[in-house]
């Protein structure tokens, strides 16, 4: 074996086509392969020479070689290849030329979804396999999402992750004037742009804007008695208020402990601390509100 094909192996974690297999060894050695069940189709033309199920990598370069002709990765697939941490439905996002017609034939069961957009203008293509920018992955992971929360948690969770910044974002959305949810991508990269980097914050943000209450500072930072840095989610300089939205983490018997522990360390230093639950932000807002305005009126 040659070491382009080492490489070539190495660099397609084991997927590769039939032309390039036969390219750097030979028709024989193919279907000596392919007979001997050492290689498996995958799809038309696509083999995949490792066994075990295929790794998440390997299902993107069977998508993109499957289809040819241009296909890049697009939407959360190319966001995860680019680090994104998400748990979401697993479904492979294409965009491709728009006179391509070929959708691939898959031949392994462990092979998600393969959804293929058509595009007239080429998209920036970087990494291997080919995929989409960052940012133009999370604009196009949001309009194709499946509801307005997992559009916003993606934005959210690109921005709070730093795989995007919100200006970033913000002005891939204004290259795509067609793009589903404009307004709600612009929305949320702006509150993350203002420090509102999770979904409760961001719908905190929104809370305060719908019934006029003063724009809090978020992620402000403290010393702890430890020295330690300690981020508030939402702080009234002018009020020495603080505010924080527990997830249903804080619920967990460490984590309750630490909260109390560094509420107890602000109280001491003269702020007061206000805390909801992040589910009462949707159930019971009107009670948030009213705390909120008798605790700065105070």
């Amino acid at each position: 074996m040659t070491k382009q094909w080492e490489h070539l192996l190495v660099l397609q974690s084991g997927v590769v086509t039939y032309q390039q297999a036969v390219t750097h060894t030979s028709r024989s050695h193919v279907a000596h392969q392919v007979a001997k069940e050492r290689w498996r189709r995958a799809s038309q033309g696509v083999f995949v020479t490792t066994g075990g199920q295929l790794t998440t990598r390997q299902k993107h370069w069977v998508a993109v070689l499957g289809i040819g002709e241009g296909a890049v990765l697009a939407g959360l697939a190319a966001a995860r290849e680019g680090g994104l941490r998400l748990e979401t439905q697993e479904v492979v996002d294409l965009l491709v030329p728009g006179g391509v017609r070929r959708k691939p034939k898959l031949l392994l069961r462990d092979m998600p979804q393969i959804r293929v957009h058509r595009t007239a203008k080429s998209p920036k293509r970087i990494g291997a396999p080919a995929r989409t920018t960052m940012a133009r992955s999370v604009v196009d992971a949001a309009q194709w999402a499946r509801s307005d929360k997992e559009a916003q948690l993606i934005v959210a969770a690109a921005c709070q992750q730093r795989r995007a910044t919100p200006g970033e974002i913000l002005r891939a959305i204004a290259e795509q004037p067609r793009a589903k949810r404009r307004h709600l991508v612009r929305e949320t990269a702006n509150y993350a742009e203002g420090g509102a980097t999770s979904i409760p914050e961001i719908e905190f943000a929104v809370l305060c804007r719908r019934h006029g209450l003063p724009e809090p500072d978020r992620q402000v930072w403290r010393r702890d008695a430890s020295g330690r840095m300690r981020y508030l989610d939402a702080y009234w300089h002018d009020h020495q208020l603080h505010l924080e939205i527990d997830g249903a983490h804080h619920m967990d018997a460490e984590h309750w402990g630490a909260d109390m522990l560094r509420q107890n360390e602000i109280w001491l230093k003269g702020d007061r601390v206000l805390r909801f639950p992040a589910f009462l932000l949707r159930t019971d807002p009107e009670s948030i509100v009213a705390q909120l305005r008798r605790a700065m009126d105070t």
